[in-house]
């Protein structure tokens, strides 16, 4: 885990059963500066730090891949729909613009 106080949360579903379309909700928690604003107090521009992509893998095979720019909100929000396959990991890993990784793992638990 990368040294800035980033904390991404996932939510899927407990069980599902094999076939199941279902839904994959994130957030990582980033102020997502876009390198436009100035300090009030210095002028300074404040330096860009967008997180500027998200990956996703499930049982090893690439399922979502989001390249971002600057109109990002901050705190970034992802929803996308996955079938169960079989059960196993979803890793998800997040990089920003100066290419610290985040990643965070969920079990997939399939059913049937």
């Amino acid at each position: 885990m990368a040294t800035k106080d980033i904390k991404p949360r996932i939510r899927v579903p407990k069980k599902l059963t094999k076939g199941e379309l279902f839904e994959v909700k994130t957030l990582i928690s980033h102020r997502m500066e876009t390198g436009l604003r100035k300090d009030k107090e210095t002028g300074a521009t404040i330096p860009r730090d967008i997180v500027r992509g998200l990956t996703v893998t499930y049982n090893g095979r690439e399922v979502l891949k989001s390249v971002w720019h600057t109109a990002m909100s901050a705190n970034p929000y992802t929803s996308f729909y996955v079938r169960a396959e079989d059960s196993g990991p979803m890793v998800f890993t997040w990089i920003d613009e100066a290419n610290q990784v985040y990643t965070k793992e969920v079990a997939i638990n399939v059913a049937g």
